[in-house]
């Protein structure tokens, strides 16, 4: 356990220091091409980072989204003076370097605090996580697959919330910045547009923004026109999406030769997007469309069932699902052992 703790922190401590070589060396070379060749480096370090945490899954897969993914993404767009780091003035060391690791965004100056419809935040998602981690690990073999399938559906929702809500809090608390929340309650969409593009984990969804959807416009609205390069930048981002979530689960899985189901169930998605878009743009400005009680609901389940059917087999196959599963067994055993020791040398102290 001590060895896997000090590897973790000798990947993670090195990352950092790439990061504070961006902001003190690359930051000043004000030429693109010279500040992304001055960059490659670190782009080659996060690529194997990922590679160097073998023995837990769940970091790795962790490692491999914040750094291995978004982190390259945000670089590449410094390169450009894009994107979250690049500012003018630059931002401080500290700031810099916390956008650059974590998947968090800075919230807009004057922007209004949005009311969740439902009551989740940390102190909710923390122990319904607990508990469907405790359910699938004691009793997954009895429960019907659908009933797995629905709770792996709903422990990637939380698990994201959790982790870009406490990387939130950490930074506000260091920098004391205002933070975006990680989505924007997804279950509530009307809409597979409006799922990915303004309420499903809108970290990620604002990186492809920039750095896929933007380029792609630009570079083809000369040929195809405005309307059909923006549907051209929608399907790209789905793409690109599809291949890093194939990367990311070689390397929780490095022997494991892509199957590239969850490609497939990105590119679908995509395809369902620019369908749907060109469909509200044929209709033009009619009023008549479906209730929200009809078109949530149907999207909703077609978001878990093409989830059921693309993206969780190729986990479920090598196992990696149980992997993960055990280690935040493991995880939240060790807190609460670790609650109940300082509690009992608490109590001890003042009896």
């Amino acid at each position: 356990m001590e060895e896997e703790i000090k590897n973790v922190s000798c990947v993670w401590l090195a990352v950092i220091g790439a990061f504070c070589y961006c902001r003190l060396v690359s930051s000043r070379l004000s030429i693109p091409k010279w500040r992304l060749i001055s960059i490659a480096p670190v782009l080659c370090l996060l690529a194997v980072a990922p590679l160097c945490i073998r023995s837990s899954a769940f970091i790795t897969a962790l490692t491999a989204f914040f750094i291995t993914w978004l982190a390259t993404f945000k670089l590449l767009l410094f390169a450009f003076d894009l994107g979250p780091l690049a500012s003018n003035p630059p931002k401080s060391l500290p700031v810099f370097v916390a956008l650059a690791a974590l998947p968090f965004r800075l919230k807009p100056p004057a922007t209004a605090k949005k009311s969740k419809k439902l009551p989740l935040n940390l102190a909710t998602e923390i122990p319904i996580s607990a508990v469907l981690i405790s359910a699938l690990f004691e009793y997954k073999e009895k429960m019907h697959p659908f009933l797995v399938l629905v709770a792996y559906c709903c422990l990637v929702f939380l698990m994201i919330e959790i982790l870009v809500e406490m990387s939130s809090k950490l930074v506000r608390a260091v920098v004391g910045m205002e933070l975006e929340p990680p989505s924007d309650e997804p279950y509530l969409s009307a809409s597979l547009q409006e799922f990915w593009g303004r309420r499903w984990n809108l970290t990620v969804n604002s990186i492809l923004r920039e750095a896929v959807f933007g380029p792609v416009r630009r570079a083809t609205a000369g040929a195809v026109g405005g309307e059909t390069a923006a549907l051209m930048g929608v399907l790209a981002s789905f793409v690109v999406s599809g291949l890093m979530h194939e990367l990311l689960f070689w390397y929780v899985a490095p022997g494991t030769p892509p199957s590239w189901e969850m490609t497939m169930f990105f590119v679908l998605h995509g395809v369902c997007v620019v369908a749907e878009i060109g469909i509200k743009k044929r209709l033009g400005k009619r009023k008549w469309r479906l209730p929200w009680f009809v078109t949530g609901p149907l999207t909703v389940c077609f978001v878990m069932g093409t989830s059921f059917w693309l993206f969780f087999p190729p986990v479920m196959r090598t196992g990696a699902d149980v992997r993960v599963i055990e280690e935040l067994r493991f995880a939240g055993e060790l807190f609460i052992a670790k609650i109940k020791e300082l509690w009992l040398h608490s109590c001890n102290k003042f009896t």
